[in-house]
Order: structure tokens, then C-alpha cells, then sequence
């Protein structure tokens, strides 16, 4: 049985990322990319379905672990009656191959340690070749096109589909292991000097965190591991940026609500740009922004909400019915259908990025404007349609209200970029767009009964995204509307202190059972609070997600309060995110109230 969601620790060479649980298993690994096929999967099923376990035979006293200061090489150290041993893992920015590395070292005593290798490829079902490389260095698994190759100077052997080493470690004893990736019809990968990668691993990792220009001490700590999370989600050869590395991992425990979040959503574009921008990354953010620009190209009718870290559109979605699901939460889902879906918000993200870039005086492509015209005159033909809104809710459209406000978003920051920027367009018919559209979202999605703005046009129900409305400039905080809404929010969208996205007063089949509290929403709440000057208030909200992250400071999607537990997949983009920007937003609040560091340029 796969270990707790906030068990995992992450590792990753900025293509593809591993999931170690503190037992000393590898239970989640996508060769070669974020999006292949997993060939460690004991996440979404058992040891069977492929695994890599290194820890010590014999009963172990305490188990602890962390990050080495500012990079992605973790440490687990065991404590056992003979002795202490500590399991550095790692994987190197990417050379010519992918490499895991794996090194136990003896920190005192001697430790009897334990190995089983489980590779199934295919998503835990293809049972490989396992023979020694030609060489006479290393053993090979070979199944169809992937071939990994593992080094080590320890004797292993095989037993039921699984190769076996056990071996004994001394104080000031280093074995290494290095399993590495590679197609199966080339050359078999060479190997690499597993104490050297540990140093360029190093190297790299503080390199990369000394560009960074967080300069608070309150949380530096969690915004950095925040900042190294999503640098780790990046695919480095597009600029692309997972909502996850996992998929199927249950928005409730047991429950049916499992996607694949191995993909790059649009939803996101602008909140990265800013915790990215804001935080020095600015090489990083113009990747992200070309990704984007990339991605949208062609029709704007065909602009989808999620794309492939390639910039692929067809992510056809299936099911991998052979794996019993992460504590048997079925369907386990491979790909999204979701990316079909119509989602207007994602043209006010899109021209918002593109705003906020040439804000920050990012370097852009001549192909922008032409690209942001012809997305806005398409919009002005849909923007009234209704849609699958923000959550990808898969029961009938609706007239979402946060869908209609980023409509506005679009119009009101290609209008902006034209006068700022000296831009040719339609502004007399944008200008009127924008004014029909905020009167539409006025008049028919706030409910002056709630005090509040609502989902969608005629619902008694809210959403957490209305949380955004004055963060993107719609109304400012000081209208009594939106405080009314944060204030319904507070009455009826809250559970034991954390914001739930959808209203737990809604009935329906797309909800239930209802999930746990949703991190991002959370957030969106502190800093709708430091925008509205409630200060204190967002400082309690900020400290209550942040008490859930794990040892290691990761975070899930979302937080289940009843069973105490992470929920989700693992680790998300989106809440390492937010809560970056919420911490830059109480940042600036401390120093000046007047000027939130991160609120989006309106």
C-alpha cells in the first residue's frame, strides 16, 4: 500500500520527478518525461506495479529527512539498533541521459540495508527483459522503447520480477546506486560518477536559489522550497510548467474526482508570471510566457485550456484499469478530457500574461499583439456563450461569473497594452465591449439577497474563484460588493478554517462526495484580505496553509481537515504558487499597505 500523499518527498531533473516516501521507496516515477508512462507506479497501485525500496533490513527505530539547504537533494536517515545510515536522493540536471541517483551512506555503526527494483513499465503492467549490460557494467530492463540501466558495485540478484541486493554499511562508508534511463534501441547510456553528480547537483540547485530576490526572512524557508517545487515542475526544454507530476491521486479519499495533471494549464499563466517575476526569475518567466505564446498559436477558436508540455492538444483521456487506484480511489485516469472543454477565463489569462509580461519589461515576440488581436476579436463573438467555468465542471455550461470577468480581463488589458504601448486596435470597440460586459456581470451575477456575488447567472450558490474579482481589477476591494462577497464566502464557504472551492449547499453528482478544502482558494482569501486591508486577517489564513505543508514543505491540491491528511496530487503547482505571491502580497503589506507586491497591473 502506497504510503500518506504528504509522506513523499520530490526529486527531479527539470524534465521528469520522483515521489520517495520516508520508508525509502520510490513509488512514483514517468520516464523520460513528466507525461510518459510511469514505470514506478506502487502509487496508484502495489510494490508490484513497480517500485524501488532502499532502506535497512532490520527494524528501524526513527526516521527523519529534509532537504539539503536550497536544493532538490534529499536526505532520509534511518535509525536501527546496529547503527545510522542516510539515503541521499537525487536526480542530476539532465545530461545526455536521465539518471537517479541513490547513495547510502553510514553515519555511525553498521546497518544490514535492504534493496528491491520493481520496474513495469507501461503504468505498472509491462514486466521487462532484465539481463547484465554486454559490457559486463550494470543490468539492463528492457520493454519496448525504454531501457533502464542499473550500476552499482553491490551483488544484486533476481527473485519473482524483482532484482534483490542486500548488503552491509559502515560509519564513513558510501555504496552508491545509479539507475539509468534510456531509449532501448540506442547505444546503452555511459555512466556517470555518482559522487560528482552530487556536487553539480549541489552546485546547480544554490546557484539557482541565489538569483532569487525573496529577501524576507518571515517563511523564507517555505517560499524557497516553494520557488525550487515549481522550478522542478518546469520542463526545461519548453518552458512548460505541470500542474502536477502525478496523476489519479483522489480529490477525496476514495473517491471517483482523479485526474491526470501531468499537463500545463492556461488557468495558471498569470499567477506564474508573478510569483516567478516577482521573485527575480525573470529567464524563467519569459520561458513560461513563450510556452504560452507557442501554445495558443492558431485559431483562437481552437484555444484549449490545458496543453502539453510540448504544446500538445490531444490529450485523450483512458483509463489504466489493472491499477487498483491510490487507496482504491477509482478510475485511475491517464490524460484529460477536459482539454476539450470551452473555458473563457483562459482568454482573460492568456492577454493578462501578455500584459503583465511587457509590465515587467519581459523581452517579447512581434507575433504578440497580432496574436492578443486576433484572440480578443474572437472573444467578442463568444464571451456570452456559457462554458465549463474555472473548475471543469463536466455537467452542463453555465454563464460562470468568474468566466465573464476574465472576459472583461481580456478587453481591459488589450486595451491597456494598446495605450501604454502604442498598439493599434479597435479601442472604441473594445472600450465598449469591456463596459457591456462589466455591466452584464453586475447586474446579472450579483445577488443583492447574498450580498454577494454568485457561481453563475441566477444560482444562490458562491465559488471560490469570486475571490479573484479584485485582485484582477474588477471592482476594488473597497466596494461594498466585494466585500460582501468575501464576507459570504466566510459564511458559508468555509471548513474548519480552510476555503472550499465549490459551495458545500450544492447537491450534485459533478461534487460529491465533497472534497477537501482547496489550498489555492485559501490563499486567494489572504490576499483578498491584504487587498481589502485586513491584514491580520490574511496572516492567519497564510499560517493555516502553511501548517499543513509537510516536513519538507510540500503541499498537495487540496486538505482534507476531517482525516487530518493531503489530498490530491502531489506536489501542486498551483498552491506553491499562491502561496508564493501570498507571500510577497504580506511582504509588501508590512512595508507599505498601499502597494501589494503581486497584485496584477489593472
Amino acid at each position: 500500500m502506497a504510503s500518506r500523499i504528504e509522506d513523499y518527498g520530490l526529486i527531479g531533473d527539470c524534465e521528469t520527478a520522483a515521489l520517495v516516501g520516508r520508508d525509502g521507496s520510490i513509488d512514483w516515477l514517468c520516464w523520460p518525461a513528466f507525461d510518459s508512462d510511469a514505470c514506478f507506479a506502487a502509487l496508484l497501485g502495489t510494490s508490484r506495479n513497480g517500485r524501488w525500496l532502499l532502506a535497512p533490513a532490520q527494524e528501524i527505530r526513527q526516521a527523519s529527512r529534509r532537504y539539503w539547504d536550497d536544493t532538490l537533494i534529499l536526505e532520509t536517515r534511518f535509525e536501527t539498533e546496529g547503527g545510522v545510515v542516510a539515503l541521499i536522493d537525487f536526480m542530476p540536471p539532465r545530461g545526455n541521459a536521465s539518471d537517479v541517483v541513490r547513495l547510502v551512506r553510514g553515519i555511525s555503526g553498521r546497518v544490514k540495508m535492504h534493496m528491491e527494483l520493481v520496474i513495469r513499465f507501461g503504468f505498472g503492467v509491462d514486466v521487462p527483459w532484465v539481463k547484465k549490460n554486454p559490457d559486463g557494467e550494470g543490468l539492463l530492463a528492457i520493454s519496448g522503447r525504454d531501457m533502464t540501466v542499473l550500476r552499482t558495485p553491490v551483488k544484486t540478484s533476481g527473485k519473482d520480477l524483482t532484482t534483490i541486493a542486500d548488503f552491509e554499511i559502515g560509519e564513513g562508508e558510501t555504496v552508491p546506486f545509479v539507475l539509468t534511463y534510456g531509449a532501448s534501441y540506442q547505444p546503452v547510456p555511459e555512466p556517470i560518477d555518482p559522487e560528482a553528480a552530487l556536487k553539480d547537483t549541489e552546485d546547480y540547485w544554490k546557484e539557482w536559489c541565489s538569483r532569487s530576490t525573496y529577501d524576507d526572512s518571515y517563511q523564507r524557508d517555505l517560499v524557497m522550497r516553494s520557488l525550487i517545487t515549481l522550478k522542478a515542475l518546469t520542463f526545461r526544454p519548453t518552458g512548460g510548467i505541470v500542474a502536477a507530476p502525478t496523476t489519479s491521486l483522489p480529490e477525496k479519499l476514495g473517491g471517483a474526482r482523479n485526474w491526470d495533471y501531468r499537463f500545463c494549464w492556461l488557468r495558471d499563466a498569470t499567477f506564474t508570471l508573478l510569483a516567478l517575476m516577482n521573485s527575480g526569475y525573470t529567464e524563467e518567466a519569459a520561458a513560461w510566457h513563450n510556452w504560452l505564446l507557442r501554445a495558443a498559436a492558431g485559431a483562437p477558436a481552437n484555444m484549449q485550456i490545458m496543453y502539453g508540455i510540448l504544446g500538445q492538444r490531444r490529450l485523450l483521456e483512458w483509463e489504466a484499469g489493472w491499477l487498483p487506484g491510490y487507496e482504491g480511489a477509482q478510475p485511475v485516469r491517464v490524460g484529460n478530457a477536459a482539454h476539450a472543454q470551452l473555458q473563457l477565463d483562459v482568454y482573460g489569462e492568456l492577454i493578462d500574461a501578455f500584459h503583465q509580461s511587457r509590465m515587467a519589461k519581459l523581452k517579447l515576440d512581434e507575433e504578440n499583439w497580432s496574436l492578443e488581436c486576433t484572440v480578443v476579436s474572437h472573444l467578442a463573438d463568444v464571451w456570452d456563450q456559457p462554458d465549463h467555468g474555472i473548475w471543469e465542471r463536466r455537467d452542463t455550461p453555465r454563464h460562470y461569473v468568474f468566466s465573464k470577468v476574465m472576459c472583461w480581463v481580456a478587453f481591459d488589458r488589450a486595451i491597456k497594452s494598446a495605450e501604454r504601448f502604442g498598439f493599434k486596435g479597435p479601442l472604441v470597440k473594445w472600450r465598449v465591449l469591456r463596459e457591456a460586459i462589466h455591466r452584464d456581470v453586475c447586474q446579472r451575477g450579483f445577488d443583492p439577497d447574498l450580498d454577494s456575488f454568485v457561481e453563475s447567472y441566477g444560482s444562490k450558490l458562491l465559488d471560490a474563484s469570486l475571490l479573484l474579482l479584485p485582485s484582477v481589477g474588477f471592482l476594488p476591494p473597497s466596494d461594498p460588493r466585494i466585500r460582501g462577497t468575501i464576507a459570504a464566502v466566510d459564511r458559508h464557504m468555509m471548513r474548519d478554517g480552510f476555503v472550499l472551492r465549490h459551495d458545500p449547499r450544492e447537491v450534485s453528482d459533478e461534487i460529491q462526495p465533497i472534497e477537501g478544502a482547496f489550498l489555492a482558494c485559501s490563499l486567494w482569501l489572504a490576499d483578498a484580505h491584504v487587498l481589502a486591508g485586513d491584514v491580520d486577517k490574511a496572516q492567519t489564513m497564510f499560517d493555516r496553509v502553511v501548517a499543513v505543508a509537510n516536513d519538507l514543505g510540500l503541499l498537495a491540491e487540496e486538505f482534507d481537515s476531517g482525516a487530518g491528511r493531503q489530498t490530491g496530487n502531489f506536489p501542486q503547482a498551483l498552491t506553491h504558487i499562491a502561496l508564493i505571491n501570498t507571500a510577497h502580497n504580506l511582504s509588501a503589506a508590512r512595508a507599505d499597505a498601499e502597494k501589494p507586491a503581486v497584485q496584477r497591473s489593472t
